[in-house]
C-alpha cells in the first residue's frame, strides 16, 4: 500500500448501503468520492454519496444499466450521471482533468489517473476518495487536514481560484464548518488577490453561497474574516456596516439557522440587495418584512399580539417566529419574546370570519363599497383584539349598513 492509501478501521455505513454498494460493484475501479468521504471521516452524516469511475461515460451508462439501475444523464457534458437503485440517487461522475477553464467553468477530458482528477478539485478535504475495500487514497493530505482543522487549497491557492472564482466564496463555507483553526495563510493571501474575480460570477451563484455560509451553525467567524479581507464588502455592497454582532446575539440564543434571518440581522434593510441578488418573490417578500415590520415589544399583552398576528396575517408563520427572534438580538442576548414565540405555534392564527359574500347575503351592494365595508369590519375585529366572532361582526355589518340608509 502506497503513502497516499491507508485502509480505514470499519467501512462507513453510507460505503455499504445497497445503492453505494450496487453502483461501485457495477463499475470496476470506482469509488466513492468529495463530501460523503470528506463528513464520514469527520464523524458527521452523510448525505449525498457522489462516485467516481476511471470509466468514460459511455461504459458507465452501460454497465449501469446491466446492473439494473436507472440512469438519468444529468451532467452528461461534464462526465457526470445519477444512477437510481432502489429510489436512492447516487451521481456517479467520469475521470476528469482541465482541459482549458475561465474563472467559472471547465472544458474537460476524460482520464483514467484518480491522482489527475483529484488535482483539480478545490480543497484537500474534498479530494480523498474511498473504495468499496475500505482503502482511503488521499494524494494531499485531506485527513491530516481534516483532523487539524485546516481547509487548504489542492496545489496552488492562486491557479485554484483562477479556474473557478466560486471556490472563494466556498472556502469561507468550508473554514466554516470544519475550520478550528487560524486560517490558511496562503489561501487568505490568493484569496485576497482574486477578490476582483467575483465579477465574473452570476449573482444567483454569489447568492447561493451567501445563504450556505449564513446556515452553518457558527457563521461569526467567517463573517468577520470575509469582512477583514475585503470579501464582504465586495459581495454585499448594500451594508455599510454588517452588523455582525447582531448575528452573534441570533447564534448565542438558540435562533434558526435561517438565511435570511441572519442576513436581516447583518443588516439586510439595505436597499436594492434583493432586486440584485434577484431573490424568489419568496424571500423578497420574507426579507422586506423582517426589514420593515414593527415587532411587538416583549411585554405586548395576548390582544395586541393577536393583532399583530392579524395585521401580518399573509406572512408566514416561520417569518414572524424569525421576526421576533430578530428583535430580541437587536435588544440584547436574552430570549426576552420566548413566549409570543410559543404562541404563534400553540395558537391558531387569528382569521377574520367574514368574507364579502356573508355581506352581500345581508342585503349590501356589490361594488367598490363592499370592499370599503369590509375593511372597515375587519378594522373593528382587530381593534376588539381578534374575539369578534361571526355573528358578532355580522351584527356591526348591519349597524353600519343602517347607519348608511
Amino acid at each position: 500500500m502506497s503513502s497516499t492509501e491507508q485502509r480505514l478501521a470499519s467501512l462507513p455505513d453510507f460505503l455499504t448501503a445497497p445503492a453505494t454498494a450496487k453502483v461501485l460493484a457495477a463499475l470496476p475501479g470506482s469509488r466513492a468520492v468529495g463530501g460523503a468521504v470528506r463528513d464520514a471521516l469527520a464523524g458527521l452524516p452523510v448525505a449525498d454519496v457522489d462516485v467516481a469511475a476511471p470509466l468514460p461515460p459511455e461504459d458507465i451508462i452501460a454497465r449501469l444499466i446491466a446492473a439494473g439501475c436507472k440512469v438519468f444523464e444529468t451532467g452528461l457534458a461534464h462526465g457526470t450521471v445519477t444512477a437510481v437503485w432502489e429510489h436512492q440517487p447516487i451521481e456517479v461522475t467520469a475521470l476528469r482533468r482541465d482541459v482549458l477553464t475561465d474563472g467559472r467553468h471547465a472544458e474537460v477530458a476524460w482520464t483514467t489517473d484518480w491522482r489527475e482528477d483529484a488535482a483539480r478539485r478545490d480543497f484537500t478535504i474534498n479530494a480523498m476518495s474511498l473504495g468499496a475495500d475500505g482503502v482511503l487514497h488521499d494524494y494531499f493530505g485531506g485527513r491530516d487536514d481534516l483532523a487539524r482543522g485546516l481547509v487548504r487549497f489542492v496545489g496552488d491557492p492562486a491557479t485554484r481560484l483562477a479556474e473557478d472564482y466560486l471556490r472563494l466564496l466556498r472556502f469561507f463555507r468550508f473554514h466554516a464548518r470544519y475550520g478550528t483553526g487560524a486560517p490558511d495563510a496562503a489561501a487568505l493571501r490568493a484569496i485576497r488577490a482574486a477578490i476582483p474575480g467575483l465579477g465574473r460570477l452570476s449573482v444567483e451563484r454569489i447568492w447561493m453561497e451567501i445563504k450556505r455560509i449564513l446556515m452553518v451553525a457558527e457563521p461569526v467567524p467567517a463573517l468577520r474574516l470575509m469582512e477583514e479581507l475585503g470579501v464582504l464588502p465586495a459581495i454585499l455592497p448594500e451594508i455599510a456596516a454588517p452588523d455582525i454582532a447582531c448575528v452573534a446575539r441570533l447564534v448565542a440564543l438558540g435562533a434558526p439557522k435561517e438565511p435570511l434571518l441572519r442576513l436581516a440581522g447583518l443588516g439586510g434593510a439595505a436597499p436594492g440587495l434583493a432586486a440584485r441578488l434577484k431573490f424568489s418573490m419568496a424571500e423578497t417578500r420574507a426579507l422586506r418584512f423582517l426589514q420593515e415590520a414593527e415587532t411587538p415589544d416583549a411585554a405586548v399583552d395576548a390582544a395586541e399580539f393577536r393583532r399583530w398576528r392579524a395585521r401580518h396575517a399573509a406572512v408566514a408563520v416561520e417569518t414572524q417566529e424569525a421576526a421576533l427572534w430578530l428583535a430580541d438580538a437587536r435588544d440584547g442576548a436574552a430570549p426576552l419574546r420566548a413566549a409570543l414565540r410559543a404562541t404563534l405555534h400553540a395558537e391558531a392564527a387569528p382569521v377574520f370570519p367574514l368574507q364579502g359574500r356573508d355581506l352581500l347575503a345581508a342585503g349590501a351592494s356589490p361594488g367598490p363599497a363592499l370592499g370599503a365595508l369590509l375593511a372597515r369590519l375587519e378594522a373593528f375585529w382587530i381593534a376588539g383584539g381578534c374575539m369578534a366572532d361571526h355573528t358578532a361582526c355580522l351584527a356591526e355589518a348591519k349597524r353600519l349598513m343602517a347607519r348608511q340608509t
